[in-house]
C-alpha cells in the first residue's frame, strides 16, 4: 500500500464487480495526500483530511494491531499478467494460456480481402477493434503513460498496427491528453492509430461506429469469430459491436499489443510480436517499459496545475452548451415529438392508496432463457439495428441511421427502451430458433417481436413472465433492465438464481424475482415455456422468501405444480412490492407529508 497509488487503487476497485465483490475499499494514509497535492486541492483542504482521518481512527497506521474478520495471504510473486473474455468481465486468462483457449488448430475461417491496395487475410480469431476506452483506465497515469511509452518503443522499432485493426483512444481526462503531449508520447500512439476520440463512454459503451465496409462484409459472408480488445470493464455479447462475438478486457498497454499482432490466439508473452524493417524479430520485452521508466515520465510531466486548468471551467461548457435556449420553469417542459428524452408512464394511474394484492393468474411465457442472462442481454446499451423495433421506431419518427446513436444514449425515451428489451441480437430466446428480439405470441404460436407480442398480451390483459436459469441479471447494474420488462408487462421473472443487484431493481420496478427451489429448474420440471401460469399465495400476504405454488398448465391439459421462493428478502422490498416499485412508494410517502 506504500507504493499504490490512488489512481492505482481506484482501477482495483472500480473492477469489483469483475474479481466478485461489490466495492474495495483502501484506507486513507500518505497516498491519499499525494493525490490531493497532484491534483491541485487546496492546502488547507488536505490538512482537514488528515487531521480527521486520524482523529477518527482513519489513517493507516499499527496495522499489525488491528483485529480483522478474516485475513487473507496473497503470494505476489505468484500474480500473473492477465485479460479477461470473451463474454464475461469475471472470465478471466492467464496472458499465457491465451493461445492455448483460443488455438484454432488450423481450422479457424478465414479469408482474403482487398483493402486498399494490399490484400488482408481475415479469419477466426482476428482482432478488428482496438480501443483505450473507458472510466476504468484511461484516467489512470501508470497505465497511459505506459501506453505512450510502449507506442513509442514499438513506433521506434519499425512497427505498426495491422491494417484490419479499428482503433481509437478516449481518455477519461482532458488532463490526460495534456500529459501525453507534455511527454510528447501521444504522436507515438497515433502512429499506432490511437487518435483521440472523444473524453467518456465511447467502445465498451457500444459507440465504437461502424466497421469498413469491406471488414463488415467479410465478417458476415463468412461468418467469422472476430475480437475486439478494449480497456473497459464490460464486454457481454454483442455491446462492443453487433459483428464481434469475443471481446477481451485488458490493460491500455496490451490493447496497443494486440493491435500490432492483430489477432487473439498468440502467446504475446513468448512468441514473435512482429518483424522490424530490416526482418529482426521484435518481442514484447523489447517494448515493453519498465516502472522506472513510467514513473520518470509521470514525474516530469504531471503537474497540480494541469488539473487546476482543466477543470477550473468545467461547468461552463463550450459555445453550443452556451447558445443552447432553455425555458426557465419550475417543471421540465416536456417535447412530445423528442426522441430522446420523453416523459416516462411509470405514474399513469397511480392510485394514491396501495391495492390489495393479487395472485398473477392466467400468465404466459414472454421469454425463456438460459443461465448467465446478463442486463446486456435483457437491456442492451450498445447500437440499435435499423431492422430492431427500436429501429424501426426511430425511422418512423424521421431519425436517419446515422444518427441512431445507441441505446445507452437514448435511455431517456422510453418509447426507445421498451422496444430494446430482451432486444440483444445475440439472446437466445428457447420459445425460437433464432436469434434476437424474438417470441411466439401464445396460444396462436405465432412468431413474432417481443415488443409487438407484449402489446397483444397487454390488449388481452393477459400477465407475463421469464423464466430463467442460473445467475439471471449478472453484468451490470443497469435499470433499464427492470424498467423495461416492466413497462413490457412482464410481473414475474421465475429463475434458478439471480444476481444481486438485479434482484433488488426487480423488485424496485414491482416485478416478483421467484427462484426455483434447490435442484430444481424449468427443464428438470419439463416446463416448455407455452403453459399457462398461476403463480398463488401472494394475496394471503407475503413474508420475506415466502414458498409459493406455481400451476403450470400444458396445452393438453396437464398440470405442473411446484414452489418457487419469492425473493422479497426483507419487510422494505415487501413494501416496494405492495406499492407496485419504489417509485410508487416514495411518491406516496411524499404525498402524505
Amino acid at each position: 500500500l506504500n507504493r499504490l497509488t490512488v489512481p492505482d487503487r481506484a482501477t482495483i476497485s472500480n473492477m469489483s464487480p469483475e474479481f466478485g465483490c461489490t466495492i474495495t475499499y483502501f484506507p486513507i494514509d500518505e497516498q491519499t495526500l499525494n493525490y490531493l497535492k497532484l491534483t491541485g486541492r487546496d492546502i488547507e483542504l488536505i490538512n482537514i483530511v488528515e487531521a480527521y482521518a486520524k482523529e477518527n481512527l482513519l489513517w493507516r497506521e499499527n496495522e499489525d494491531s488491528i483485529i480483522y474478520t478474516d485475513v487473507i495471504e496473497v503470494d505476489l510473486s505468484k500474480i500473473e499478467p492477465s485479460i479477461s473474455g470473451p463474454k464475461r468481465p469475471h472470465d478471466r486468462i492467464s496472458l499465457n494460456n491465451v493461445k492455448n483457449l483460443f488455438n484454432f488448430n488450423g481450422n479457424a475461417k478465414k479469408t482474403n480481402i482487398k483493402y486498399g491496395n494490399i490484400e488482408l487475410e481475415l479469419k477466426d480469431g482476428s482482432v478488428v477493434i482496438a480501443a483505450i476506452t473507458s472510466c476504468t483506465n484511461t484516467s489512470n497515469p501508470s497505465v497511459m503513460i505506459g501506453a505512450g511509452l510502449l507506442a513509442k518503443k514499438a513506433v521506434e522499432k519499425g512497427l505498426s498496427k495491422k491494417p484490419w485493426v479499428k482503433t481509437s483512444l478516449a481518455p477519461g481526462s482532458r488532463v490526460v491528453t495534456k500529459y501525453l503531449e507534455k511527454s510528447n508520447l501521444l504522436p507515438y500512439l497515433q502512429a499506432l492509430g490511437f487518435h483521440i476520440v472523444g473524453y467518456g463512454c465511447t467502445t465498451c459503451i457500444g459507440n465504437s461506429g461502424s466497421l469498413p465496409e469491406k471488414i463488415s462484409n467479410a465478417i458476415l459472408e463468412n461468418n467469422l469469430e472476430v475480437v475486439s480488445v478494449l480497456s473497459g470493464n464490460r464486454n457481454f455479447e454483442a455491446r462492443v459491436h453487433p459483428l464481434v462475438k469475443m471481446n477481451f478486457l485488458m490493460s491500455p498497454m496490451l490493447v496497443v499489443v494486440y493491435s500490432i499482432v492483430g489477432r487473439i490466439d498468440v502467446n504475446v508473452l513468448e512468441e514473435v510480436l512482429d518483424y522490424d524493417p530490416n526482418g529482426n524479430p521484435v518481442y514484447l520485452k523489447d517494448i515493453w517499459p519498465s516502472q522506472s521508466e513510467i514513473i520518470e515520465v509521470i514525474n516530469n510531466v504531471l503537474e497540480p496545475k494541469d488539473f487546476l486548468e482543466n477543470y477550473k471551467n468545467i461547468f461552463e461548457g463550450d459555445e453550443r452548451w452556451k447558445k443552447l435556449e432553455v425555458e426557465f420553469s419550475k417543471l421540465y417542459n416536456w417535447d412530445e415529438n423528442s426522441t430522446y428524452i420523453r416523459r416516462a408512464p411509470y405514474f399513469d394511474n397511480m392510485e394514491i392508496e396501495i391495492g390489495k394484492l393479487k395472485d398473477i393468474e392466467n400468465a404466459r411465457v414472454l421469454v425463456m432463457l438460459g443461465d448467465s442472462i446478463t442486463t446486456d442481454h435483457i437491456s442492451p446499451a450498445g447500437s440499435i439495428s435499423p431492422k430492431s423495433p427500436a429501429g424501426e421506431y426511430l425511422i418512423s419518427k424521421g431519425v436517419d441511421i446515422k444518427d441512431f446513436n445507441s441505446y445507452g444514449s437514448r435511455r431517456g425515451n422510453h418509447e426507445v427502451m421498451i422496444r430494446g428489451t430482451f432486444a440483444n441480437v445475440r439472446l437466445k430466446n428457447l420459445l425460437v430458433d433464432r436469434e434476437g428480439w424474438w417470441t411466439i405470441y401464445l396460444p396462436e404460436n405465432k412468431e413474432m417481436t417481443i415488443y409487438e407480442a407484449s402489446l397483444k398480451y397487454k390488449e388481452n390483459k393477459i400477465p407475463l413472465i421469464v423464466l430463467a436459469g442460473k445467475e439471471y441479471g449478472s453484468g451490470s447494474s443497469r435499470d433499464w433492465a427492470a424498467k423495461g420488462p416492466y413497462l413490457l408487462g412482464i410481473k414475474a421473472v421465475i429463475a434458478e438464481s439471480f444476481e444481486r443487484i438485479h434482484r433488488s431493481n426487480l423488485v424496485g420496478m414491482g416485478i416478483l424475482p421467484l427462484q426455483f427451489k434447490e435442484g430444481e429448474s424449468y427443464k428438470k420440471l419439463g416446463l416448455s415455456g407455452k403453459e399457462v401460469y398461476n403463480i398463488n399465495g401472494i394475496s394471503e400476504g407475503l413474508e420475506p422468501r415466502k414458498l409459493l405454488k406455481v400451476q403450470a398448465i400444458k396445452e393438453n391439459g396437464e398440470i405442473i405444480e411446484f414452489e418457487v421462493i419469492c425473493r422479497l428478502d426483507n419487510n422494505v422490498e415487501i413494501e416496494y412490492y405492495k406499492n407496485g416499485g419504489i417509485l410508487q412508494y416514495v411518491l406516496r410517502k411524499f404525498l402524505k407529508i
